[in-house]
């Protein structure tokens, strides 16, 4: 049995088969990492949903859980930097669901599936970074196209084949900081905005944080995007550029 001297016994008892659970039965797309040793820290590891900006890439966040728990919300931070309205450019994640509308009875289970969904759909009206939340409002595509450099440069899968192109050409642009209005973005896909409104946000954002299924994990619309290839007039210069080359060489 683990022990804790930040938890209570009865406490460590009860996440202790809620991590069990969580392992053997784990939430669609959230991978649950659990040190034996210490309950109060909880780390989990998210996929990016499929059709937005986080796609393929894998985020680490954790939950941390002070002594009175769970009469108070576990804090939520993501270790993966990520641009997204409502996580703060220190990790720290801000829903309702760890704040005002916290319930005892609420378990692991449910706080992972809202943070998840929280990459679905923002909520811009309690931005944390407010440059995210400004520019999902007024600008989507822009958002997206930031969001999915972050996605690729920080929470990149690791895979057989490695990806280039639009990740290189971003990377000294987000070292700079957060100015990457300059960055092309011929080779990241847009997505489709999803639909946000002042009028109906704050609405849903009490629905969702309320309900034990805050929203559809499979997603509807928002996946159908299209990918951009490259730009038609690039092939022609390229081919008049390699037909003036042979030419050249002939001449030798």
């Amino acid at each position: 049995m683990a022990t804790n001297e930040n938890l209570p016994p009865n406490v460590i008892r009860q996440l202790a088969k809620e991590l069990k659970n969580l392992d053997e039965s784990p939430p669609e797309g959230i991978k649950v990492i659990v040190n034996d040793d210490d309950f109060s820290t909880i780390f989990a590891d998210i996929e990016g949903p499929a059709g937005t900006p986080y796609e393929n890439g894998v985020f680490r966040m954790k939950l941390l859980l002070s002594r009175d728990f769970p009469h108070s919300p576990p804090k939520g931070y993501f270790s993966t930097k990520i641009f997204h309205p409502n996580i703060a450019t220190s990790g720290e994640i801000c829903v309702n669901t760890l704040k005002k509308d916290w319930n005892p009875s609420l378990g692991l289970r449910h706080v992972l599936l809202v943070v998840r969904c929280l990459l679905i759909e923002p909520f811009p009206e309690s931005a944390l970074n407010e440059q995210a939340g400004k520019m999902l409002l007024e600008n989507y595509e822009e958002y997206a196209r930031l969001a999915r450099l972050y996605t690729g440069i920080h929470a990149h899968k690791q895979k057989n084949k490695s990806k280039t192109g639009a990740i290189c050409e971003s990377t000294t642009a987000l070292n700079t900081g957060q100015s990457n209005s300059t960055v092309p973005s011929k080779n990241i896909p847009s997505a489709a905005p999803a639909q946000v409104s002042t009028s109906t946000s704050t609405k849903v954002l009490g629905i969702q944080d309320q309900n034990a299924a805050p929203c559809d994990l499979s997603v509807g619309s928002s996946a159908e995007h299209k990918k951009d290839g490259p730009p038609a007039a690039k092939i022609p210069a390229e081919k008049k550029k390699m037909d003036a080359r042979k030419k050249s060489l002939k001449r030798l």
